[in-house]
């Protein structure tokens, strides 16, 4: 079964037309259209609805996966409307369960057109177009007059508003006077009274953007040409037609026409008659009925082109009227052209239509002759249809009679040639033209590609590159085609010229880069010509090998920093994004430094740090006298007070993964200010007058102390040295020593008490009897006198523990030996320390020794600059022992012995 019939409806923005029977379709294959006829208004908006089927199958079904729309093919393929330039923009698609529509939008008279449904499944050979299509026509809106009369002085004209088809669904009309609406005006009809001041026009409701072409309603007076162009060839017959009206009274009284005649030629203000002039007097004849005039003429020469126009005269003087302007008469030989159909069902059936069309318009009964490849056809049919033929081929047509007069011959394209516009080098950025041009007639239209890209590029003999890129590269063809066939040209090689992209740049190997391996830096660009390259470190040439790369041999850590490379050729250069090369290594020597770097004191806060250049950052160790004292990544170790024993000799270790390193030693030295000195006397018996005695002072210090003997009471220093001799050391050489231990970090000093014996003789041991007699009655006296006073005892006897101050004591004394004066326990007025008194003993046997125990530790006597210590004394203890006859017999009872002991 080949078809089937169907009743089919097509809505056009809301109009609906009426229903026509379309047969489509072949072995389950089809498209219907909803109509195949369609009129629509300009600027309007078209929808053209389809359904389509196709054969089911049980095994590998049949599945779409195209549909589009089309009015123009090339190499039976056919072009979607949504590639076509002159639609773009106002073309949409939808289609859903088998059912498409197509929307055009600002319908313009180009849009005029077949349109076509066509869909594509994944099947080779699966795929439909469905021919005929549906016909669209875009007219334009006209105001005819149609009719007119006189009433009076009234005269009125009747208006229509009418299209080149009929617009369906009995739209609403909208009628214009003077850009002012008519209100109540609906109908395409429209009486107004002749006004030549008036301008009339019309619209379709909805569509006021397409209105006609105001007219001025004219007088009643008028003729109306059938056409206004007439063309005919030489030799044949030419008939132009005419209607005409005039006012049925004039004054009041009926009209009636007295003559009607054609003219070309005006004389002396006068139209002259055809039939008056010789050169058309035997082949113009004349025709009216029913105001419908006919002007026939035979034998036409090319002379007979000219504009004839219709007169007509009343009964009355003022009844006189001429169609101006009238109809233009071109007189030619045929002028004939061969149009080309072509149709595809699918692709297993397809046709080809030829028409010989001229441009005047030939009587019905006009024979026509076709000729193929310049051979004579039998048919003499005004169309040919062809089923199959060759791209080679050929084909013309005339008209029976006029043979030497044949129409061009039409044929496929021929191969079409390519040409570049410039045809010198292509720089990027530039303009650039591709022209493809082909012998076809008729025209060829041309479509450009680009290899190995599926989508065409544009639809012209020129395809424009406005500022031509690199990746423009590549071959280009075109092909022609019309619908005699296509041709395919050679493929032309376009090769952008263009500087160097921004360059890429790689390092090799591309993980950790270890000092001694070897490195490759490589820089690539995209360029036409191929780029050179430079590679820099810091703004510093390197050497390039081939095809860009820098190498080396044996990396270092000095090779570590920042590189770029610069791509150039002669359309210009450009610099690559810097890449860091961080080369990793083992530690270098470490070197240890310490702060501050001068003499480092006691109690002072010191820093040692350990510097070793390591990629990674090396980790720490730290050495005393190689023993371990801390270990992490810090390089530094502090001492916040130094001590006398962190002294000794320091080290570090830096490590990383790639090896380690130790230091050199350094050796850190404490000063400190002399430690409280130590002083011995040498002998160390009893000191007796006449004798040889050496004080000696030591101190431990850093650097070493200087040492320097004082005696209170002197300000002169006694020497400088460890040691203080003297030499026949007398009495008076008794009393308290100090020495004074000092460094430039310091001073510390100590006091002894250095006491010398003498020989007493008699009146010496007289003396001190006496001084120990009253010594003796003075404490009775005391003893008695607290004992009468107990009420205020403190007041009479001051306790130890309960002295007032210096200047209030109350003491006994005894008479100075050598003096007789009383002496009082030294003391010292610039200083507020506490007095020490001596204990006096008094021995009620006369005959033996007597000895005293004298212990005195008094206050510095000297003050000695710059020192702010405590100062210590050293006491010096007297004492006698039982002695026997033989010692008595032999030595002074009143003898004396001192013993120098420190404190």
């Amino acid at each position: 079964m080949r078809g089937a019939a169907m009743s089919v409806i097509t809505a056009v923005s809301g109009f609906v037309l009426l229903t026509v029977t379309v047969v489509l379709g072949q072995y389950g294959w089809g498209v219907t259209y909803t109509s195949t006829p369609i009129c629509a208004v300009k600027g309007s908006t078209v929808e053209i609805r389809c359904t389509y089927t196709y054969p089911s199958r049980q095994y590998n079904p049949y599945g779409v996966v195209r549909t589009f729309w089309f009015t123009k093919e090339s190499n039976n393929e056919v072009v979607d409307l949504k590639t076509d330039p002159e639609y773009s923009g106002r073309v949409q698609y939808q289609c859903e369960n088998n059912k498409c529509t197509l929307r055009i939008t600002d319908l313009r008279g180009s849009d005029s057109a077949e349109y076509r449904f066509r869909f594509i499944t994944n099947h080779e050979g699966g795929k439909y177009s469905g021919v005929p299509g549906v016909t669209l026509t875009v007219t334009d809106l006209q105001v005819q007059v149609s009719r007119s009369a006189v009433r009076g002085d009234s005269k009125s004209a009747d208006l229509k508003c009418e299209s080149s088809c009929p617009l369906p669904d009995n739209p609403s009309y909208i009628w214009y006077k003077n850009e002012q609406i008519i209100t109540g005006q609906t109908s395409n009809s429209y009486t107004d009274y002749c006004d030549p001041t008036n301008r009339i026009s019309c619209a379709v409701r909805g569509y006021e953007n397409s209105r006609a072409p105001s007219v001025v309603v004219k007088d009643v007076w008028d003729v109306t040409y059938t056409s206004t162009q007439v063309c005919a060839f030489k030799g044949s017959t030419a008939e132009i037609r005419c209607t005409f009206r005039y006012p049925s009274t004039i004054d009041g009284r009926n009209t009636s026409i007295q003559k009607t005649f054609w003219f070309t030629k005006v004389k002396d203000n006068e139209p002259v008659d055809l039939t008056t002039q010789s050169e058309y007097r035997d082949h113009v004849h004349y025709q009216c009925k029913n105001n419908d005039c006919t002007l026939r003429i035979t034998d036409l020469r090319e002379s007979d082109s000219a504009e004839y126009k219709f007169r007509f005269i009343t009964n009355d003087p003022r009844g006189k009227y001429s169609g101006v302007p009238g109809v233009s008469l071109t007189v030619t030989d045929p002028q004939l052209q061969v149009h080309v159909r072509r149709s595809t069902v699918n692709s297993y059936s397809n046709w080809t239509e030829l028409t010989c069309h001229n441009n005047c318009q030939l009587p019905d009964q006009s024979s026509y002759i076709w000729y193929w490849n310049g051979h004579k056809l039998s048919s003499e049919k005004q169309y040919l249809h062809l089923n199959t033929f060759d791209s080679t081929d050929s084909f013309h047509c005339a008209v029976k009679g006029y043979e030497t007069f044949p129409s061009p011959t039409v044929y496929a394209p021929k191969l079409p040639s390519v040409s570049v516009s410039p045809s010198a080098e292509i720089v990027e950025g530039s303009s650039v033209t591709l022209n493809c041009s082909s012998d076809a007639n008729p025209a060829a239209s041309y479509t450009w590609y680009k290899e190995d890209v599926i989508n065409p590029l544009s639809y012209q003999n020129q395809h424009v590159f406005s500022s031509i890129l690199p990746s423009d590269s590549g071959k280009y063809y075109c092909t022609a085609d019309n619908n005699l066939g296509q041709k395919r040209s050679e493929s032309r090689t376009i090769d952008v010229k263009y500087a160097p992209k921004l360059p890429s740049v790689s390092v090799s190997p591309s993980g950790e880069i270890v000092e001694g391996s070897p490195v490759n830096l490589t820089c690539s660009s995209d360029a036409n010509p191929a780029a050179n390259y430079t590679w820099y470190k810091e703004d510093e040439p390197l050497p390039v090998g081939p095809e860009g790369v820098h190498h080396f041999t044996s990396i270092s850590s000095e090779n570590r920093g920042n590189y770029f490379c610069k791509s150039e050729n002669q359309y210009g250069q450009i610099n690559s994004s810097p890449v860091f090369i961080n080369v990793q290594y083992a530690p270098r020597l470490p070197s240890v430094s310490v702060s501050p770097s001068a003499e480092i004191v006691e109690g002072s806060s010191v820093t040692l740090t350990c510097s070793s250049d390591a990629n990674p950052a090396a980790n720490y160790t730290w050495y005393k006298d190689n023993k371990v004292l801390s270990a992490g990544q810090q390089n530094v170790y502090h001492f916040i007070a130094i001590k006398l024993e962190n002294s000794g000799n320091y080290s570090c270790r830096s490590e990383n993964q790639y090896g380690q390193k130790n230091s050199t030693f350094l050796s850190i030295d404490v000063q400190y200010p002399p430690k409280l000195p130590s002083v011995s006397v040498s002998p160390s018996a009893e000191i007796v007058e006449g004798s040889s005695v050496t004080l000696t002072c030591s101190s431990d210090a850093n650097p070493a102390a200087s040492y320097t003997w004082y005696k209170e009471g002197e300000d002169s220093p006694k020497t400088s040295g460890h040691n203080f001799t003297i030499s026949n050391i007398r009495p008076e050489h008794s009393g308290s020593y100090y020495c004074v231990a000092h460094n430039n970090r310091g001073t510390h000093n100590v006091t002894l008490q250095l006491t010398v014996r003498e020989v007493f003789p008699l009146a010496a041991k007289l003396v001190v009897t006496g001084i120990t007699l009253v010594v003796f009655l003075v404490i009775i006296c005391l003893l008695i006198f607290f004992l009468l006073t107990k009420k205020k005892p403190s007041a009479l006897f001051p306790l130890p523990g309960n002295r007032q101050d210096n200047n209030n004591k109350v003491s006994c004394t005894s008479p100075s030996q050598h003096t007789g004066k009383t002496e009082s326990p030294p003391s010292n007025s610039e200083e507020d320390e506490e007095l020490n008194y001596a204990s006096v003993r008094f021995s009620t046997n006369q005959t033996d020794p007597i000895y005293y125990n004298i212990r005195s530790a008094g206050s510095r006597r000297q003050k000695v600059k710059e020192e702010d210590e405590h100062v210590e004394y050293a006491a010096v203890n007297f004492s006698s022992a039982p002695r026997n006859a033989h010692q008595e017999s032999e030595e002074d009872p009143s003898e004396l012995y001192s013993t120098v002991k420190k404190i």
